[in-house]
């Protein structure tokens, strides 16, 4: 699989991820390590994950799994802090709880160190300044090799990376930025990747099949072993099953079929190769369906094609978002 580099750093990545939302909880162990090994034989190197993802157990799972079935320096495992089980605060980027976070991490990923540390979201409750020294306190403590952020909107996104290039002392450059973005969901171009591209930020989409719809299982039915038949996921994938959505899947299916391809390689494909993505985030149900994302590898859209789901998927940008001079 061809590598990228993250960001504007030396670090190196597989440009596909694999996500692990759902180990611990729906992905027990045998299918996880099965999906691990399919990864990892076809190239793969970058692993996210999150402290909540399974209250835990997607960590604990990730770390019971590495040496035991892939050497660790043959990895890139990135996972995040900030997010709490707190009705009255969903994230907590104090430099206590992040840091006390990212060792409860390391213990239960049996190693010494992340390749990647991501702060969750941005925490309104505390100082930009002091989410950040906490990653410097990581990298520079070794604990981390390198750090990004996630979920943060075009502002906090370049406050923070700004911060990080111009505050003196020793700071930790913004390696990536992960945010969802998909054919059904392209609000990250208006002020996040203009943001990311300029300030050297890589983009590491999540939900890159726009939750599966865009692999079109849902074009007629609900299929019964999905996420949005689901009790727990069906509201994750239900804002995607409008109308609008279905006239975006059509057309990426359209696509597919003149290419002799599947419509999750060419959503994929899509999104991949973007202007300022390094590696979208896979998250599969099992090894079959990793096995069939990867297989995207040997597919690059035409330009003909791109243009054409750029235009059906093209969301509204207005003032003051774009070139703004000709209204």
């Amino acid at each position: 699989m061809e590598q990228r580099h993250l960001g504007r750093t030396g670090l190196r990545v597989s440009r596909i991820g694999l996500g692990t939302l759902t180990w611990g909880r729906d992905t027990d162990e045998h299918d996880a390590a099965d999906q691990m090994k399919a990864f990892w034989e076809a190239g793969g190197t970058l692993i996210d994950t999150a402290d909540v993802y399974g209250g835990g157990e997607a960590e604990y799972l990730l770390g019971q799994l590495v040496e035991r079935l892939v050497p660790r320096r043959d990895l890139i495992i990135a996972t995040k802090a900030g997010s709490v089980p707190d009705p009255y605060r969903r994230f907590d980027g104090s430099r206590g709880h992040l840091l006390a976070a990212l060792d409860a991490s390391l213990e239960r990923l049996g190693t010494d160190y992340v390749d990647l540390w991501q702060i969750h979201a941005f925490d309104t409750g505390t100082p930009l300044e002091e989410t950040l020294h906490a990653l410097d306190i990581a990298v520079t403590s070794g604990r981390a090799r390198y750090a990004g952020v996630s979920n943060f909107c075009g502002w906090q996104l370049a406050k923070a990376a700004t911060w990080q290039l111009a505050s003196p002392g020793i700071r930790t450059r913004l390696a990536s930025s992960q945010m969802e973005y998909s054919l059904l969901q392209r609000g990250v171009e208006r002020e996040v990747l203009p943001a990311a591209i300029d300030l050297g930020v890589g983009l590491l989409p999540s939900s890159p099949l726009g939750r599966g719809v865009l692999t079109g299982k849902y074009r007629h039915t609900t299929p019964p072993d999905s996420r949005g038949a689901s009790e727990l996921l069906a509201p994750f994938v239900e804002p995607y099953l409008d109308e609008a959505a279905s006239r975006i899947v059509d057309a990426v299916a359209t696509a597919a079929e003149g290419l002799a391809t599947t419509p999750l390689e060419v959503a994929l494909a899509w999104v991949r190769d973007r202007p300022g993505v390094v590696a979208p985030i896979i998250g599969a149900r099992n090894a079959q369906q990793l096995t069939a994302a990867l297989s995207v590898e040997s597919l690059s859209l035409p330009d003909e094609i791109c243009q054409a789901l750029d235009d059906v998927s093209a969301p509204v940008h207005r003032y003051p978002d774009q070139d703004w001079s000709t209204l």
